[in-house]
């Protein structure tokens, strides 16, 4: 299932702000990985982050100063990349449930956490959570442990389960509270808070005012936020709270998050009958005022859920239609600077299709370029662009290995 090829890459200068990055990424320097009998101390992961990108059939490791590719993998037609958050391991969504991809050998392993319709990955507090779809089955194990596994699955995890399967999403909290959501085949309802005594769980939260939940983030102060159709649904200081949306219909489905700030931005989509993908506007919640406003973006700029990042002294940072990284101030909702990166494109016919999207470690975001079966490095700080690689395939998902 490996193979190597050989792709074009730019010459490249050096990634402003990289000892930052490097720095975060270090995790368990004394460790080896147990995948083949070569094996690669997981130290690596810290000589120079790496990047994944998914494409019809495949799957590249890059590496995160360069981009050059270091191997590709056969996969599924599609999958979803996630990161461990342990500076080295990535999750690839397959029918077979989470596939453990270890960046530093590089290594599509055997190890696979079985899921029926694996879903949403979400790390915080030093605990990785896997959640199941099709049984809304919720695995919590250690962020950590892969790598004292070696690459191999964790001896030790926690599961819960939900009444019924919907798609869903959980979080741990440093207290050890669970929160998951509610619902099942035919709807999404809200969430509830959990904590575990042995091996029961008991039920000390619950709110069904969000209608469609959907996405999770964390804010500073272990403030969660799940999206609603109609507004989104806080949690904090142990109880939850629902923000209404401005509209009757305000939906918000991804929370774009920095656990050192309290402000979170959401996507925002006011027309459940319109077509495609692209949206205008944005979601700015105060988690610590428990406000949620609404903010346009500049006429002609569009983005997709894809499109979104929080970056350097958190603020946000769009990739819009007109090919530009636009950078936001998520207290206001003011646009500062753009930096040209892409070609101006249109929405995606289906959320799946291959189209411009961001992902970001420490002060480099990586674009993904379609159009052009390319991907970019853009320093943050200045708007530079410091490297590309002709990856051959049109890049679809992308994840760092930050840790």
């Amino acid at each position: 299932m490996r193979r190597r090829h050989q792709r074009t890459l730019r010459a490249t200068t050096a990634l402003a702000g990289m000892a930052l990055l490097l720095t975060a990424c270090g995790s368990g320097s004394d460790e080896e990985s147990g995948a083949g009998a070569e094996t690669t101390p997981a130290s690596a992961s810290t000589e120079s982050p790496r990047v994944a990108v998914t494409y019809e059939d495949g799957v590249a490791v890059l590496d995160g100063e360069t981009l050059e590719v270091l191997e590709e993998f056969d996969t599924e037609e599609f999958t979803r990349l996630n990161a461990v958050g342990d500076g080295r391991h990535l999750l690839l969504t397959t029918s077979e449930g989470f596939q453990v991809l270890d960046t530093a050998e590089p290594a599509l392993t055997d190890a696979v956490f079985n899921a029926e319709a694996a879903g949403h990955v979400v790390r915080h507090a030093g605990q990785t959570v896997l959640y199941a779809d099709g049984t809304s089955e919720t695995t919590i194990f250690d962020t950590d442990a892969l790598v004292e596994a070696g690459g191999e699955l964790p001896e030790e995890v926690t599961t819960w389960q939900a009444p019924e399967a919907h798609h869903g999403v959980s979080i741990v909290l440093e207290d050890g509270t669970l929160l998951s959501t509610i619902g099942d085949e035919e709807s999404r309802a809200g969430a509830l808070a959990l904590q575990q005594d042995g091996e029961e769980w008991t039920e000390v939260a619950r709110n069904e005012e969000c209608p469609g939940i959907h996405g999770e983030g964390t804010a500073a102060g272990e403030a969660v936020v799940f999206g609603c159709e109609d507004g989104a649904l806080l949690y904090r200081d142990g109880a939850f709270e629902k923000l209404q949306a401005p509209d009757e219909f305000g939906r918000m489905g991804n929370a774009y998050v920095s656990e050192s700030s309290p402000l979170v931005v959401g996507d925002y989509k006011t027309d459940p009958d319109a077509e495609g993908y692209l949206l205008d506007q944005v979601a700015l919640i105060d988690t610590e005022a428990g406000t949620l406003e609404t903010v346009a973006l500049p006429e002609g700029v569009e983005y997709t859920w894809r499109g979104v990042v929080r970056g350097p002294e958190d603020l946000a940072y769009v990739l819009g239609t007109d090919g530009a990284i636009h950078v936001m101030d998520p207290a206001t909702g003011e646009m500062g600077d753009a930096f040209p990166v892409v070609e101006p494109w249109e929405g995606p016919e289906d959320w799946q299709n291959p189209h411009p999207a961001l992902s970001v470690h420490g002060d480099v975001a990586y674009v993904a370029d379609p159009a052009r079966e390319q991907v970019h490095a853009v320093d943050l700080a200045t708007g530079e662009v410091t490297a590309t690689v002709d990856l051959g395939h049109e890049p679809n998902e992308m994840a760092a290995a930050i840790g």
